[in-house]
């Protein structure tokens, strides 16, 4: 690998009409952050950009629907999103926003360079418009039908059921999203980036110079390669963004997805003009010893090897990405993470139920990466990750070298004596967990780099289980001061290896040990603490979740399904039209429950005695597991049908069908009368 002075890490700009879930962070922000974290510990030049994206048409129909303005839905979730990150850990250089001016002036300029070069081609096409709402409709104003799967709430530009790219003119009986009424076909003006014009570099610069890219990121740009590229329009007739900035483009915005990637530069600029120290942002964006790095989701894959590199060559004085570490996707209980369902876990909501866990979910989600297919979060490996392995095996070793240590030695870390085998054969096998975590983060495998991280407490623990301190004690004090000295090397060590992955409970292990400074070079030593150095207070590192608390999260996701399917519900179709007559032969009255018993050896079915003002009656209703404790419908009134013939069920004699209502969770109702009335009164 060319040997960079420097490195320039981006991290997908997180869509502002909405907070962000745990899917954005094992695909993005964990892993951007693990990997700045690294390379601060080595002393390398290193910024972190972050920012959040705040254009587009989902923000528009957001405010539209809350009856707000856009920018009332980007500062709200823009605040959520930044204070999030800050809690989280997450150590972006500078976290800015496209609504502000430099990111209106530095894309703004940016699209004046490419136009004035020529690299634009202007094309007039026809897109929908709606006559009612009086404008042109971008492609998430427009359902319809999939035609591939006959999903009938598919969007202009994909089908978010089976997942397929649409354009608008796909769509059968599409619909404005805003009006309802149907759109028609109108003459507009964009301009457009000819993407095949710059097929041949691109393909040449993926294909034949990056074969180091991730499988999943090369597969698809080849893909995409091998399909053929075509021109890609980077304007928009909306009034929420960056108008285009030539003339006769009134009522044009910039598309959003030329506008986001610039925010990267912006940010950048924003950062260096509040830091001169850190140099000009040229350095960083233009200088060929600077490292760039993209880290996104796989959904992001082509707007940041082909998209975006291409409008930088345009423009013709930006360096290109040397990498985009791309993750697939994660997904919750073994179902799709969707905003759109509230089906996820939202980071800011997880900062509240769980106070002080951080590095609990930031262990988890890298431990689960979807690094190389699509994983799944569970709630239960949630808690059995950090129960059986940051308590019981991090979090004990460490816990037990530091209260051994304050028992025997007054918090002071011992002198180290003669080494037996068992010592050296230890001591040499955390020698290499510097050159191992490296070799792995080196190559974005952050999971793989966080296990071997893990293994140096493995080696702790199985080092002060085997030669029992505790017991040693009893007789010889000298050997006890040994082990206890070599096992607070290892805590040592564990507060460096684990500062990328685990920044929380590596700031508080140093503050125990007193570890006044350290860096990535000394991971592996044996002696980072020396004898006579005074030891803080021992505190526990992590504490057990239980499993009351998992299980709140998991009702929480069950009531978050059922609300979805509640919201969703669609009545059935009506049935063939009968006749007022057919009708009016239906004796339908009305009756008191006397006794409400379940029928022995039938799960389904309750057993009513009614009082019908006819002398009484016994129906046989299937709505047992509607009704688990039927005794509670004694002295209600309910509806029957009177006239049916008598059926035999389970040996008892059935007269007559009690109505019920189907809910759209499945669930069966009475019909009861809001009022009382004299029992055997006819409904009708």
């Amino acid at each position: 690998m060319k040997d960079f002075k420097r490195t320039l890490i981006t991290s997908a700009l997180p869509y502002a009409n909405g907070p962000v879930h745990i899917g954005h962070l094992a695909g993005v922000y964990v892993p951007a952050d693990i990997y700045a974290r690294y390379l601060r510990l080595k002393g390398k030049p290193v910024l972190f950009i972050g920012g959040s994206d705040e254009h587009g048409v989902p923000i528009t129909i957001k405010a539209k629907k809350e009856g707000v303005t856009p920018q009332d839905i980007v500062d709200r979730y823009h605040g959520i999103i930044k204070k999030s990150f800050e809690e989280f850990g997450v150590s972006f250089d500078v976290y800015s926003r496209t609504t502000s001016k430099m990111h209106h002036d530095t894309a703004s300029e940016f699209f004046k360079t490419l136009y004035d070069k020529g690299e634009f081609v202007e094309k007039t096409s026809e897109q929908y418009y709606d006559e009612e709402a009086k404008q042109f409709l971008a492609d998430r104003y427009i359902t319809g039908t999939c035609p591939h799967c006959n999903n009938v709430g598919a969007y202009g530009d994909q089908c978010e059921a089976c997942g397929t790219s649409l354009s608008p003119l796909d769509l059968i009986d599409p619909k404005s999203a805003i009006s309802g009424s149907k759109p028609v076909l109108r003459e507009t003006k964009h301009w457009y980036l000819p993407l095949d014009k710059h097929e041949t570099w691109l393909r040449q610069w993926i294909v034949e110079d990056h074969k180091e890219w991730k499988t999943n990121v090369y597969g698809q740009c080849k893909s995409w390669l091998d399909m053929g590229l075509q021109p890609r329009a980077v304007s928009r007739d909306l009034d929420w963004g960056i108008p285009v900035p030539v003339p006769g483009a009134e009522g044009k915005v910039l598309y959003v997805w030329f506008d986001a990637p610039i925010g990267y530069i912006s940010n950048t600029k924003e950062l260096c003009e509040a830091r001169p120290e850190l140099g000009s942002w040229e350095t960083w964006w233009k200088d060929e010893s600077t490292r760039m790095l993209h880290f996104i989701g796989k959904d992001n894959i082509v707007f940041h090897c082909i998209v975006f590199p291409a409008m930088l060559k345009a423009e013709g004085s930006y360096i290109l990405p040397d990498n985009v570490p791309s993750n697939e996707f994660l997904n919750l209980e073994g179902d799709k993470i969707s905003t759109s369902r509230n089906w996820a876990v939202w980071l800011h909501e997880y900062l509240q139920d769980f106070p002080g866990k951080q590095d609990v979910l930031r262990y988890v989600l890298t431990a689960n990466a979807p690094e190389t297919k699509d994983n799944d979060f569970t709630w239960k490996d949630f808690q059995t990750r950090n129960n059986s392995e940051l308590v019981a095996i991090f979090g004990n070793f460490v816990n037990r070298a530091l209260v051994l240590t304050q028992k025997y030695f007054d918090g002071v870390v011992p002198a180290c004596g003669e080494l037996t085998d068992y010592d050296q054969q230890t001591l040499k096998e955390f020698a290499d967990v510097k050159q191992e975590v490296e070799k792995l983060l080196d190559v974005f495998k952050f999971r793989d780099a966080q296990k071997e991280a893990m293994n140096l407490a493995r080696i702790g623990n199985k080092y002060l289980a085997d030669t029992e301190p505790w017991k040693v004690s009893k007789t010889d004090m000298v050997r006890t001061a040994t082990i206890l000295h070599i096992s607070l090397q290892i805590a040592a060590n564990l507060a460096i290896a684990f500062e990328p992955f685990l920044p929380f409970a590596a700031e508080k292990l140093r503050s125990m040990l007193n570890l006044k400074t350290f860096n990535w070079n000394e991971l592996g030593h044996i002696d980072l603490l020396k004898t006579g150095d005074k030891l803080g207070t021992p505190e526990l590192l992590f504490e057990k979740i239980e499993d009351a608390e998992v299980e709140a999260q998991v009702q929480k996701l069950l009531d978050t399904k059922k609300a979805n399917e509640l919201a969703n519900y669609k009545p059935n179709a009506v049935k063939e039209l009968v006749s007022f007559d057919d009708f009016m032969k239906l004796d339908i009255r009305v009756a008191k429950v006397l006794e409400c018993t379940k029928v022995p050896k039938a799960d389904k079915l309750l057993q009513f005695k009614l009082d019908d003002g006819m002398g009484g009656r016994t129906i046989l209703s299937g709505i047992a597991q509607s009704y688990p404790n039927p005794e509670e419908l004694v002295g209600t009134q309910v509806c029957f049908i009177a006239n049916f013939p008598t059926r035999k069920l389970k040996g008892i004699d059935s007269e007559g069908m009690i109505l019920s209502a189907e809910n759209s969770d499945g669930k069966l109702v009475l019909v009861s009368p809001s009022k009382l009335v004299t029992n055997g009164v006819n409904v009708g």
